[in-house]
This record gives C-alpha cells, structure tokens and sequence, in this order.
C-alpha cells in the first residue's frame, strides 16, 4: 500500500491498516463465544508478527522498513486480541499511531530534502544536515522497540506479558513470537537509522549541496508527535488498560480468559524477557555492521 508519506502517515498509522483491529475489538462479544476462533485469531497474530519483523530486516528502502514494522505491530494487537485482551490491544493500537505517524513524517522530510530519494544504502552522514528529523526518528524508533518509560514500552511489555501470564500453549507460542518479533525490530530499528544518519555519506554530491532540513511548517508536526511518543503512553494506560477504565468496561471478556492482575505478578527476569530481546537485537546490528 504505497503513497505519499503524509498519506502512509495517515492510514498505517490511524486509520486504514488498523480498521480490522478494531473490528475484532468491537465484536470482542462474538469472539469470546468461540474458543476456536480465539486461538486461530491469536495463531496468526502471532506469525504475523514475526514475519513481517524478520522480513523488514531484508528491506532498503526507507519507508518500507517502517511499513512492514507497521505490519509486525499489527500482529501484537491482533494476537493479544486471540488472547482475550482487547483494552490493552486498543492501548497499543493508539501508542502505534502516535510514534508510527511521526516516524512515516520524519521519513517524509528527510525524503522530500534528499531529492526524493529512498534507498537506505544511498544515503548516510545525514546527522548534521537532518537535526531534528534525526531526533524524531530517533525517538520515534526507541519507542517503536519498546524502550522503557517511552509510549510503546508500556503496551508492548504488557502485551507479552499477558501472553506468557496465560501459561498454556497458545500463549507461550505468541510469547516466544513476540519476542523474537521485538529482536528483529531492535535490529532493523538501529539499522534504518544508522544507515540514514550516521554511517560514512553514500550518495550523489548534488543530493547532499541541496541537502536540507524541513520548513517550520513540517517540522512542527514532528515535535508534537515526539512529544507524544514520549508521554502518551505513560498518561493514557490507567484510562485504557486500568481495571475500571471506560474502555475496559465497553469490552466483552469472559472470567475464565482474563488475567491482567496475573500478569502483574510475574517474576521480574520474564518482565525483562522482551527489553534483554531488543538489547540483544541492537547488539547484533552493532556487531554485524562493526559499528564497535
């Protein structure tokens, strides 16, 4: 699905991409009569997941890496939705707009002052010509990979934490797919930027003199969405996810599927399960491409 950046902003962020989600989060009353369907639904949640991360790994073009991570996210909400947990697939629906639009912007700007160019492997050095760009890109990654006390730390942790609380096949499957999921993330994160931004200029001198950062007007956007991949998630789980919230109430879940409150209670090395996973993903980048 391809088109202009402000447009892939749009619908991989907010609207299009996600309407399936939130389609079974809506009919979640539908859902949890069929058990078979749940566990069909979280089956291919979780590969999907895993697919679309492993095969952004292999992709060079700017805004695809950050399409098909959009694809990988995707199957977090849907698997967590096969599991019971529509409210925290919904918090993680709203987190990944918000870092995923000002990823796709940011993108956007460095595209449009590199003469619309796209390939990963044809840019480099960019750090000083793209300063806030870079920043935003760098955010918008670090909360895309789910590091702590940013926006997607908080849904992405809790999504597979609730899978592994689950304790019975299926959710090990998707805990396990999750993980992995989130080491190649890590991976292909670091390399979209470091290859954008910081490894030694691999393009046309006539793209860089006419390198450029991006007008007030399109950089204004770019702060407001950091901003929110820094706080959003931290101010808006206990009015999504907490027990009580407007939201968890509006959703249908049967007693014997529920096990939010268990999943509080798990031992902190399980918690740090899916963080050690991205650590060990942005080693291998570094490592790969002898950064260090």
């Amino acid at each position: 699905m391809e088109g202009p950046t402000p447009v892939s902003a749009l619908i991989h962020a907010a609207t299009l991409v996600v309407s399936g989600v939130f389609l079974i989060i809506r009919c979640s009353i539908l859902f949890e009569n069929s058990e078979s369907v749940l566990m069909i639904v979280s089956i291919v949640g979780a590969l999907t997941s895993f697919f679309a991360a492993s095969v952004g790994l292999f992709q060079n073009d700017l805004k695809r890496v950050i399409a098909y991570s959009t694809c990988s996210q995707l199957g977090y909400m849907i698997f967590i939705s096969g599991l019971s947990h529509y409210s925290v697939s919904m918090f993680h629906l709203a987190n990944h707009a918000v870092f995923k639009a000002l990823l796709f912007l940011s993108a956007g700007c460095v595209i449009h002052g590199m003469s619309d160019e796209q390939d990963l492997r044809k840019m480099g050095g960019l750090l000083h010509l793209f300063p806030v760009s870079s920043v935003m890109i760098l955010i918008g990654s670090l909360a895309l990979v789910g590091t702590p006390f940013l926006t997607g730390f908080y849904s992405k942790d809790c999504i597979l934490e609730l899978a592994f609380a689950k304790h019975g096949v299926f959710g090990n499957f998707c805990y396990f797919l999750g993980c992995s999921a989130a080491f190649c993330t890590s991976f292909y994160s670091f390399r979209l930027f470091f290859l954008t931004f910081v490894n030694p200029t691999n393009t046309y001198k006539k793209y860089i003199e006419n390198a450029h950062e991006a007008p007030i007007g399109m950089v204004f956007p770019l702060i407001v969405l950091g901003l929110g991949a820094i706080f959003y998630g931290f101010l808006s789980r206990d009015l999504i996810i907490g027990l009580g919230s407007l939201y968890f109430n509006s959703v249908h879940t049967n007693f014997y599927n529920f096990n939010l409150v268990d999943s509080e209670f798990l031992p902190s090395l399980i918690k740090n399960v899916p963080f050690i996973f991205t650590i060990v993903g942005a080693f291998f980048f570094f490592n790969s491409y002898k950064l260090f």
